[in-house]
């Protein structure tokens, strides 16, 4: 189980977010997803407004879920806020995608909210195999 695991399976995107909000830090998953909801969009109206939406909301200096990104990155978002492209984000989500990795993630597989998991799913496979179907 990996983390590029909790990206495609809903269960566990839900049970890393819960994780992630009782660490504070649930604005790396809820940017992360953004992103990429972002990166569907073909409309540049519909671009333009959910980029100012995903600054507003994470980027910009005292957002209400600020990432943890330099400011060079943070910069260079800013600038292309008038015409953003589908990738404009790219270079942040990299860097919150390595940090859920190297560090959120570790501690997730960790805790207790994922041994809960674990043993549901277990289970779950278990009774499964075994009612047949």
């Amino acid at each position: 189980f990996n983390l590029s695991d909790v990206k495609g399976d809903k269960t566990g995107q839900l049970v890393f977010e819960e994780f992630l909000r009782s660490e504070y830090s649930e604005e790396n998953l809820l940017f992360w997803l953004a992103c990429e909801n972002y990166k569907t969009i073909a409309r540049e109206t519909e671009r333009v407004t959910a980029a100012k939406r995903i600054y507003a909301e994470f980027v910009q200096v005292d957002a209400t879920r600020q990432i943890n990104i330099d400011c060079v990155t943070r910069e260079e978002i800013s600038e292309t806020l008038s015409q953003p492209g589908p990738n404009c984000f790219d270079r942040a989500q990299k860097l919150i995608y390595g940090l859920m990795e190297n560090d959120c993630y570790p501690r997730f597989l960790k805790s207790e909210i994922y041994q809960v998991l674990l043993c549901t799913l277990t289970f779950r496979a278990h009774t499964n195999s075994t009612l047949g179907p």
